[in-house]
């Protein structure tokens, strides 16, 4: 799978070009046997080739705005495109105005010179990790395409355009592992930062309290760039890895992180440790029994419900006949929240928060399977009991960093030729770029490559 990187390298020493790296990625896009056109909602294909034609004019007179500059990528139809209808995967937002400004996140990459591919198609309004969409339709996972495998969600279409060459990193969102869960199913790099680190101005919400806005990208250092970039960072450039020897990785033990995994992730993550291990690295088990209480934390519907519900009321008056039925019956349930229920939720946040940092500080990260499945069959999520069940499964381990409003990181670890299984990483609130460099290390090790590019 080609970096952002390599494509950087490319086009600096002129062995290609914008124009020639959009049109492929149209071209896959395009392609009739392909995900494309499950994957994107809208291609922007007229404004991709004439921002690629306007980055390569800019390199031939040494003008072009930085290393990335004219490297195609694709957004979340959650962000604001100017100009663009900002849909959330819905039919119900078909007759909103066009946003009149462009989200700040994905105006900064655009400052940075990367071409906008077009929009990709998501779970509705954001609100599930299995990556259906009743309107779109639901784009495949790489693996096992005959069957028909669920993506991951909600940035369904973003892993997939990855995954499958569509560009060179995708934007997603974030609030409880739709970066991370998806790029897990789509055997890809997903990264949800610290929620305070990229503006959430212009990306329609979840939940306040909990969205981030992360990309999704062939590796590491991509991601890195990429929420570089978002962040407003002077620096670009990916941290190089840290060395892995010596490097303190936790294993929270009474949690429920390792609980009824499926044997494919149960033998992959395995694996990854007994690597990780030879390399150098410690496997420290530390006690994290908070975790465990989370759940009942969230027992009376958690952020997101009750914020959903808050943002979606007045629309699902007019609309709702529109929604998918499995999303409106998610959102509903914040319904019945109470403001004491809300006020316990913080409160309870807040302590969880408070007594777990003290015991993560001293170590580079906390591991996890990322999910405790590999992709389900699109097939079994028709069910509503089907479906909810999976979706709490897919969403499980990953929520928890954000509740714990830390940034992780989703890397590959499966052998070739196996189910996609994701090696979880997460780190200290507000230790973002650490993370990354932790998890280049993680990764050069799994790979069996080097630290450079």
């Amino acid at each position: 799978m080609r970096t952002l990187l390599s494509a950087a390298d490319a086009l600096a020493m002129g062995d290609t070009t914008s124009a020639q790296l959009v049109e492929e990625a149209l071209e896959r896009i395009a392609a009739p046997d392909g995900e494309g056109g499950r994957a994107f909602v809208a291609v922007q294909a007229e404004a991709a080739r004439a921002a690629a034609g306007a980055m390569d004019q800019l390199r031939r007179v040494a003008r072009a705005p930085g290393p990335w500059a004219g490297i195609p990528i694709s957004v979340k139809d959650l962000f604001d495109q100017a100009g663009a209808v900002t849909a959330a995967g819905s039919v119900a937002r078909r007759d909103a105005a066009p946003a009149t400004a462009t989200a700040p996140a994905i105006a900064r990459l655009e400052r940075a010179g990367f071409v906008v591919l077009g929009r990709t198609n998501m779970v509705e309004f954001a609100f599930s990790g299995t990556g259906l969409n009743p309107h779109h339709g639901t784009p495949r996972a790489p693996w096992d395409r005959e069957t028909g495998r669920a993506p991951g969600g909600s940035s369904s279409g973003a892993a997939v355009a990855v995954a499958d060459g569509m560009g060179f990193g995708a934007i997603g969102s974030d609030t409880g592992g739709s970066c991370r869960v998806p790029a897990a199913l789509c055997g890809i790099t997903g990264f949800k930062p610290t929620a305070r680190r990229v503006p959430l101005a212009g990306a329609f919400p979840l939940s306040a309290t909990l969205d981030s806005i992360g990309p999704l990208a062939p590796s590491v250092a991509c991601c890195a760039v990429l929420d570089a970039v978002m962040a407003g960072e002077d620096d670009e450039s990916p941290p190089p890895a840290m060395p892995l020897e010596g490097l303190r990785l936790g294993l929270p033990s009474a949690t429920y992180l390792f609980d009824g995994i499926a044997p494919p992730v149960a033998a992959a993550f395995e694996i990854a440790l007994r690597r990780l291990e030879a390399a150098g690295a410690r496997l420290i088990d530390v006690a994290l029994p908070e975790i465990a209480e989370i759940p009942a934390a969230n027992a009376a519907g958690g952020f997101a419900a009750a914020e959903a519900w808050a943002l979606h009321r007045e629309l699902i008056g007019r609309a709702r006949d529109r929604y998918d039925p499995l999303i409106l019956a998610r959102i509903e349930g914040g319904a019945s929240m109470s403001a004491t229920d809300l006020i316990e939720l913080m409160a309870e946040r807040a302590r969880i928060i408070a007594a777990i940092a003290p015991r993560t500080a001293p170590l580079d990260a906390i591991l996890a399977p990322t999910c405790p499945l590999t992709p389900p069959a699109i097939a079994e999520l028709a069910e509503a009991d089907a479906f909810n069940r999976i979706n709490r499964l897919l969403l499980r381990n990953t929520s928890v960093a954000n509740f714990l409003d830390r940034c992780s990181i989703s890397i590959p670890c499966q052998a070739e030729g196996e189910a996609p299984v994701g090696l979880m990483l997460t780190g200290e609130n507000g230790g973002d770029r650490r993370l990354l460099a932790v998890a280049r290390a993680v990764e050069d090790a799994l790979t069996r490559e080097g630290a450079g590019r």
